[in-house]
């Protein structure tokens, strides 16, 4: 989250939402281009990194480790030097995370099979997260952690001396622990599996192909999907574009259907499969959505995604398909809102995790702007309508809770605040401006 001092923001009614634009690079790829860069030989050049707090603190914790990385003003391109599998120094300080889970998982995986130890802490939401479905994995490998109560942060991580490979089955879906235990294996000898029943996204597996490492994906017997690392394969460095984040476009896409009048485009979007499940939904509810342009870009597809204004309609939206849009389920709540109709989300265990209890925090936002709702541990029931607006929602420094407010201010009878606007620099530096570039009306609200 930023440090500064909170910020309100509130947001109008902003029929007539209008144009072109390009989000941020996806915070996913722009994590893991930052990391594999990091473990390569050879100077890794980045195009279209996200450069908000999660990812830049990512860069400083390579940088904690020995890694010499560089930001060309020029083109905002940034350059890794890479110091290859295992040659990460030990870090002189403790390593700050800030609001990132998935920095702090994946470089848990990352230095689980180097031979140093590494104090690793975050703010305090972060400190608040679970750390242990990350941890019981990587002690296969022979890692050690010493961690705070409740398998939390502060932690110390000591990388296994000797470390050996293993075979994982994720009890639950996460791309987090799946990459973090792939990232071990690659200074593991011998061969590392995953077995996954659920998809989850597959930025990590991609990546490692363009990268030169040997994986293989396969099947088991039930089902479920293998991904394999063969360890102690170097990897070279790569010239990686990221894509537009389909999880900051959703606020765009979605204040278009909502609004009277309104036509976004958002160029360059990201269209990976495993990531595409607000689309999907939004088409189902009646969304009025196209893809144009698709191509694929650093081996994930890409395309140009316009939404218009739409009468949407409630649905159900089965469990299976969470991992695909995680992160989206604040921003679909608020569309919920605006449709005739009860729209059912299920599967929703995740979102008790994030940044916040997001799942509760929602819940609290659509409360406190007159929304019909009703909720359980995994589920959120929203019977939409007509939004009164009106009311001010708690982020609990939570980005993209106070985005998703923002956008639902837009098309509500009254303005919708939210008590701190600065947290959405976590992900998406500069909302207000580019919201405010389509036709958005926000004004300070402290």
């Amino acid at each position: 989250m930023s440090s500064e001092t909170p910020h309100p923001l509130r947001s109008a009614n902003s029929p007539r939402l209008k144009g072109r634009v390009k989000v941020p690079g996806d915070k996913s790829i722009s994590h893991r281009a930052l990391m594999f860069g990091a473990m390569a030989l050879g100077e890794t050049v980045i195009t279209g990194l996200l450069e908000g707090e999660d990812v830049i603190n990512t860069a400083k914790a390579m940088a904690a480790l020995g890694v010499r990385l560089e930001r060309w003003n020029d083109d905002a391109s940034w350059h890794v030097n890479g110091v290859g599998l295992g040659g990460f120094q030990p870090p002189a300080q403790t390593i700050d995370f800030g609001n990132s889970g998935t920095g702090a998982r994946l470089a848990m995986g990352l230095l689980a099979t180097s031979p140093l130890s590494a104090r690793m802490s975050g703010d305090a939401s972060l400190r608040s997260r679970p750390m242990g479905r990350i941890v019981t994995p990587l002690e296969g490998f022979g890692t050690r952690f010493d961690t705070s109560d409740g398998g939390r942060m502060p932690l110390t991580l000591h990388g296994a001396q000797h470390p050996v490979p293993i075979e994982y089955r994720l009890p639950v879906a996460s791309a987090q622990v799946k990459s973090a235990v792939l990232l071990a294996g690659l200074n593991a000898p011998g061969a590392t599996t995953v077995i996954e029943p659920e998809p989850t996204r597959d930025h990590t597996e991609r990546m490692l192909q363009g990268f030169g490492a040997d994986i293989d994906i396969g099947q088991a017997d039930d089902g479920a999907r293998t991904i394999t690392v063969t360890g102690h394969t170097e990897l070279q460095a790569q010239v990686v574009e990221v894509p537009g984040d389909p999880s900051s476009a959703a606020f765009a896409l979605v204040a278009a259907i909502i609004s009277d009048d309104s036509e976004v485009t958002v160029e360059n979007m990201l269209l990976n499969e495993t990531r595409t499940g607000l689309i999907v939904t939004l088409e189902e509810m009646g969304g009025d959505i196209t893809v144009a342009n698709e191509r694929v870009s650093g081996g994930e597809p890409v395309a140009d995604v316009t939404a218009r204004s739409s009468g949407l309609s409630g649905i159900v939206v089965p469990a299976a398909r969470a991992p695909s849009m995680i992160d989206e389920y604040p921003v679909l709540a608020v569309a919920a809102a605006f449709a005739d109709g009860t729209t059912r989300l299920q599967g929703l265990h995740e979102l008790r995790v994030k940044e916040s209890d997001r799942l509760a925090a929602v819940a609290a936002g659509l409360k406190a702007n007159g929304v019909a709702h009703d909720t359980g541990d995994d589920w959120l029931e929203v019977t939409g309508g007509r939004v009164a607006g009106g009311g001010t929602v708690i982020t609990h420094l939570d980005h993209r809770i106070a985005m998703a407010f923002l956008v639902m201010g837009l098309a509500s009878d009254e303005p919708v605040t939210v008590d701190d606007g600065n947290v959405m620099a976590t992900s998406f530096p500069g909302f207000r401006e580019f919201m405010e570039g389509l036709g958005a009306r926000f004004e300070d609200a402290g």
